[in-house]
């Protein structure tokens, strides 16, 4: 049987199983149940009716276990921790029912069941003010509707297509209810379909100005869409009501980062840890900012107050190890190779200490097996991707097609006429940040950071549920007037605003823009595009032994990073010959031999006067936020361009796949 048709099987199992149940066929039920394992070993609501059956026939100790297997694969299952909680209520083990039951509810508030359990519980050991809140909360769910509280259940557990095929009808049937619109948005967030869950918040909060609640929820889609300005001000407005609460100070701080107030932010994460001390989350957030501001020992202590708050963060100790310029100990190593060994340490903590663990023996001249951690990192990252590579090389046909020399020639009079911006793009480890840092030592020019705005304005354009095989952007710029990229173009420039202090030209390095200069040159016709290239095989190697914060998802395997080289050198040249003259090349191997005409070559190109500042980079005091931040503090060296070739064994199926991309990188 194929997938579909087992899951198919699966379902109508599970559908057969709860009928027997709900007709107190429990024997029946366990008997299905343990069969239907048979095909569906881990599969959580089987384990969960198993369980489930087991408690309703007395079988405790069985149930018990059941549930512990369950764990393994789903400790945030809210269901699982409701169950566990009434088999210690029927082996009358009252503080451990109202623990589990207590797990439960904090994973999922919609489960009137176990607030009642636990109100009874509460009464029975004499806690009448837990017992209370209890009450309070069955109230709450008695007040909503049904179809809300079970939606809202389905949510909390992971399983949001449910939960929106839940809301969505009930809240076309009802209308206006904000609970409801609330939860879709919640959905809308967690699925990343941000637009809507921002129009469906501003609508709750017109109706409720006062839901404390939705305007947090508000203020989180604002960051997400990294509207950080905004997202402060919402965020404000909690704070003057309640100015100790926990999660709106934090999303302050994070907002605060954003938009590179990072003074702000490492005092605002220090008063969260006087109140923390032991939340690793906050040392690690901390650790960053320092990093920006070039604090770097005390970063260093942040990232191991982190490490020893929680002993298998991942990326604590990858943050160490992305400092490229600390070494780890002998018992650093050791303890790395435990907790990364370890079955109970989560999958995205694997993946960080592998990639920790390669920088760390990469460091001792171990390249075999410095190799190994990076390969197995990138397997176990690329496990949980949805990374496409034919999106991008769709997207890179479509540009090609769309965006001719005569297409671009024919609106050249389109967009704002600004000259502010200065667009760094490539692939990233390809030598943008020393361009940038070269560039922000100049007197005339901001040094920002990776500026989201241009990815925005095209998820914009590729409008709501966009297809991904056949997508609207970038087709859609044909239909566009002239009128419409100036108004892009004044948005960017009015967005980005915040960024800036007042000096004339500005710096976004976002290097996935590549794929949308033609876009750039409609919208701001006089910005200046540099094209920041490496060598192939050291880029594309110096990729696939990076773990990045978020994006970049083409960088976990050398099959992807290959294909992705590749489609970048081809949409470049199409640049090339629809642009002529408008990109400048740098590649990274002539800043390293000749610093001083590089730079020369750089201003000229910006319009700038030269100025020795820009050879003294490293000299320069600002924030840097990208994987480079430790390396562009210190004078130009030559030690990276050759790193590759210590694991050239290894890299043989890059090369090949990279095929002519070793020569036509140059052209």
């Amino acid at each position: 049987m194929n997938a579909t048709a087992i899951e198919t099987s699966v379902e109508q199992g599970i559908q057969r199983i709860r009928e027997l149940q709900q007709q107190g066929q429990h024997a029946q039920a366990l008997q299905a149940a343990q069969a239907l394992a048979a095909d569906a070993p881990d599969h959580r609501d089987v384990l969960h009716l198993i369980a489930k059956n087991q408690r309703y026939l007395a079988q405790i100790d069985a149930a018990l276990a059941t549930l512990a297997q369950l764990e393994q694969g789903y400790p945030h299952f809210s269901r699982l921790h409701e169950e566990r909680g009434l088999c210690y209520v029927a082996m009358r083990d009252a503080p451990r029912a109202i623990d589990a039951l207590l797990r439960a509810v904090n994973i999922n508030p919609a489960l009137p069941a176990s607030w009642h359990m636990l109100e009874g519980l509460y009464r029975m050991v004499g806690d009448t003010a837990h017992a209370a809140t209890a009450a309070a909360h069955v109230a709450t769910l008695k007040r909503l509707a049904p179809d809300v509280v079970h939606a809202t259940g389905l949510f909390s557990d992971g399983d949001l297509e449910p939960a929106e095929n839940v809301i969505r009808p009930y809240l076309l049937r009802v209308g206006n209810d904000v609970e409801a619109m609330r939860l879709l948005a919640r959905i809308g967030l967690a699925r990343d379909v941000l637009d809507d869950a921002e129009i469906l918040l501003e609508a709750v909060l017109k109706i409720a100005p006062d839901y404390r609640t939705a305007r947090y929820d508000y203020a989180c889609v604002l960051f997400e869409r990294h509207l950080y300005q905004r997202a402060c001000e919402e965020i404000e407005k909690l704070l003057a009501i309640e100015p100790n609460h926990l999660d709106y100070r934090t999303l302050y701080a994070s907002a605060s980062v954003g938009l590179g107030e990072h003074e702000r932010a490492i005092t605002l994460y220090r008063e969260l840890l006087r109140d923390m001390p032991g939340a690793a989350d906050l040392h690690l957030s901390l650790a960053h900012s320092l990093k920006t501001q070039g604090k770097q020992a005390e970063a260093i202590d942040a990232y191991r107050a982190a490490t020893t708050a929680r002993s298998n963060f991942g990326d604590a100790y990858w943050s160490l190890a992305n400092l490229k310029t600390y070494r780890f100990s002998d018992d650093e190593i050791a303890r790395m190779r435990d907790e990364e060994a370890s079955r109970d340490t989560p999958l995205a903590d694997r993946y960080h200490l592998c990639f920790a663990l390669g920088k760390a023996l990469e460091d001792r001249g171990d390249y075999a097996e410095s190799w190994r951690h990076y390969e197995q990192g990138n397997a176990l990252k690329r496990s949980e991707s949805r990374y496409r590579p034919e999106i991008i090389e769709t997207n890179t046909r479509r540009q090609i097609e769309v965006c001719t020399g005569e297409f671009l020639a024919s609106r050249a009079s389109a967009g704002d006429p600004s000259s502010d911006p200065i667009f760094i793009v490539g692939l990233p480890r390809a030598g943008s940040t020393l361009i940038e840092q070269i560039l922000a030592s100049h007197s005339h020019v901001e040094g920002t950071q990776e500026l989201a705005d241009i990815p925005r304005i095209v998820l914009d354009l590729q409008g709501r549920d966009p297809n991904l095989d056949d997508p609207r952007y970038p087709g859609v710029l044909a239909e566009m007037q002239p009128e419409d990229f100036r108004k892009l173009g004044e948005k960017y420039l009015h967005d980005t605003r915040i960024y800036r202090s007042g000096k004339p030209y500005f710096i976004d390095k976002m290097p996935n823009n590549f794929r949308h200069l033609g876009l750039i040159h409609l919208m701001l016709p006089n910005a200046k595009i540099i094209d920041a290239r490496r060598e192939p095989m050291a880029c594309c190697f110096s990729n696939l032994k990076q773990l990045f914060a978020a994006g970049q998802e083409f960088t976990y395997s050398v099959e992807d990073i290959a294909r992705y080289y590749r489609t970048y050198l081809d949409l470049m040249q199409h640049w090339d010959d629809a642009l002529p003259g408008r990109v400048l090349r740098i590649h990274h191997e002539d800043v390293v031999d000749d610093l001083e005409g590089s730079v020369r070559r750089i201003l000229d190109f910006c319009g700038l006067p030269f100025e020795m500042g820009c050879l003294a980079f490293h000299k320069t005091e600002r924030s840097v936020r990208t994987a480079s931040s430790e390396q562009v503090r210190q004078p130009i060296f030559r030690d990276g361009l050759d790193q590759w070739t210590k694991y050239a064994p290894h890299l043989a199926p890059l090369k090949e796949m990279l095929g002519d991309a070793l020569e036509r990188y140059r052209t």
